[in-house]
């Protein structure tokens, strides 16, 4: 009887397989199609361009909530935005003892909601995590979030939405 059950199961999984699109549509960050039916967590993991963002949100223990229910609006900085901070800034951040601080910092950069890009007004204050404002400003269609550029916008996750951008928003 056992190997009828393995058989069935083998069965189940093939058919499962065939039943799944091809390729779900998303939109491509770092490499990575990052796609609807995975969470911001898992959509940033596979982007070669979020590595200390991904490094960064482990570090300060907020795993499990950006892959909580949400939504969530996250503005996601690049390698490139975190490696433009003064030397040492990321280094001395992701010390066990900065944990609040990096904390604080990454909270700054996510929104309670999920806000696209076509929700945003010049001019417009929103609400972080983390309890600052951040300022939206557009521009001849480029949409700039304190002063950091949006180089890609509504990258949809299962809890939210992430917008890529080229600078670290740092709270005051």
């Amino acid at each position: 009887a056992k190997g009828d059950k393995e058989t069935k199961m083998e069965d189940t999984a093939t058919k499962m397989e065939e039943m799944k699109p091809a390729e779900e549509a998303g939109v491509m960050v770092g490499g990575a199609n990052m796609v609807p039916s995975k969470d911001i967590v898992d959509n940033a993991a596979g982007s070669a361009d979020h590595t200390t963002l991904v490094a960064a949100v482990k570090a300060a223990s907020l795993v499990e909530t950006l892959k909580s229910a949400g939504p969530f609006t996250v503005f996601a900085p690049t390698n490139a935005a975190f490696n433009a901070l003064p030397a040492g800034t990321v280094d001395n951040l992701l010390k066990p003892e900065m944990k609040a601080d990096l904390a604080g910092v990454l909270t700054y950069h996510v929104v309670a909601g999920a806000v696209k890009a076509a929700d945003l007004k010049d001019g417009q204050k929103i609400k972080t995590v983390q309890g600052g404002e951040l300022t939206v400003s557009i521009k001849e269609g480029k949409v700039m979030i304190n002063g950091a550029n949006v180089t890609i916008a509504d990258v949809m996750s299962s809890n939210g939405v992430t917008h890529v951008i080229d600078a670290v928003l740092l709270p005051k």
